[in-house]
């Protein structure tokens, strides 16, 4: 009988203890990803601290490993996979970095530094998702409900209407109409408030 793969997986039941882990993976993970970040923004740092990068690829590795490890709560599980994705994409990335400045010098790294600064900016990226929150659903009204606040847009065109006939009919001399015309526009203008 064939077993399905052994996974670690650390039983996070609750998401404060999600936030928790994540918390303590993103302190870990800050100074790593700032000085890849540097590293990959000055190339003669790069060239200078190449000896650097497996360190800093194992920091990657670990925090790929704890992140697969993790049990995300349902409404962030895909923004987590995400996560998990570019870790683990920054730290072959990063080896690959590493390997074509021992072979070739800055002139072989040089056509990866743009995808690598890419791949550590999607790591930044899926924090920043993560660490917003969880909008709520919008509640669909149902058929028979009525509606919610009319636009403000409605009641001025009321107004403006019911002025412009108070103005002609006034201009016109039918002050009965103009009496009628101030009423309709006020009750008009309260029953239409937004």
């Amino acid at each position: 009988m064939i077993e399905p793969p052994v996974r670690q997986t650390l039983g996070i039941g609750s998401p404060r203890a999600y936030a928790a882990a994540m918390a303590g993976l993103w302190i870990d993970l800050e100074l790593t990803l700032a000085r890849l970040d540097s590293l990959a923004r000055d190339a003669d740092r790069l060239q200078d601290d190449r000896e650097t990068l497996p360190a800093l690829q194992y920091e990657l590795h670990c925090a790929a490993e704890l992140v697969t490890g993790l049990n995300p709560p349902q409404e962030v599980a895909l923004v987590h996979d995400e996560l998990a994705e570019a870790l683990a994409e920054a730290r072959e990335l990063t080896a690959e970095i590493a390997e074509a400045l021992a072979h070739g010098g800055l002139d072989a790294a040089a056509p990866l530094v743009w995808e690598w600064r890419g791949v550590l900016f999607r790591v930044r990226f899926a924090r920043i998702r993560l660490d917003r929150p969880v909008s709520e659903p919008a509640v669909a009204l149902e058929p028979g409900a009525p509606a919610g606040r009319r636009p403000p847009v409605l009641a001025a065109g009321a107004v403006a209407v019911g002025s412009a006939l108070v103005l002609v009919a006034a201009l016109l001399g039918l002050w009965l109409l103009v009496a009628f015309t101030l009423a309709g526009t006020v009750a008009g203008s309260v029953l239409l408030r937004p």
